[in-house]
């Protein structure tokens, strides 16, 4: 009986002990959402552009809404592998791009950007990259807002929301 009740508590202790380190990790995890919230956030404002889910730019789709889709990801890397149905392709450096540089962008300028983009400026211009955490659709929306679009959004979720969502890709 004895050793019964020893290795009932022991067992109870190691459950007890993954409970803390779930629980600490639950807690942890709601740090680093709470910071790529706060990013996101600081993001949209500096760069004075519009939100889009997931959700609602599969209905802007479906709807056949006009409108520009830019995939911001390394061609070979991710565009070609797979995009969001009539995307385009444009790289843009995940660092912040202040500057144009056209090293950071395949070596294409600002006037290959607007080319791509169209001369109507209220067009509707979705942008996107990989995931929440990856910052080239910043750049590329907040780029686009510099040179006097009006109507840009980001989709931040990215090619991940996209299949995650189970919509299909284009490759």
């Amino acid at each position: 009986m004895r050793k019964s009740l020893v290795l009932m508590l022991a067992v109870m202790m190691v459950l007890g002990l993954a409970g803390n380190l779930l629980a600490k990790d639950k807690f942890e995890q709601e740090v680093e959402t709470e910071a790529s919230a706060v990013k996101l956030a600081r993001d949209v404002k500096a760069g004075g552009y519009n939100l889009v889910t997931t959700e609602e730019l599969k209905k802007w789709i479906d709807e056949k809404k006009d409108m520009i889709i830019i995939d911001t990801m390394p061609y070979e890397d991710s565009y070609k592998k797979g995009h969001v149905p009539g995307a385009k392709q444009f790289l843009f450096p995940i660092a912040d791009m202040n500057e144009w540089d056209a090293k950071e962008t395949a070596g294409k300028t600002k006037e290959d950007f607007m080319a791509l983009l169209g001369a109507d400026k209220n067009k509707t211009i979705v942008i996107y990259c990989g995931f929440t955490k990856c910052t080239r659709s910043h750049n590329g929306a907040a780029w686009a807002v510099k040179l006097g679009y009006t109507n840009v959004y980001r989709q931040p979720g990215g090619i991940f929301a996209w299949k995650g969502a189970g919509y299909p890709v284009e490759k």
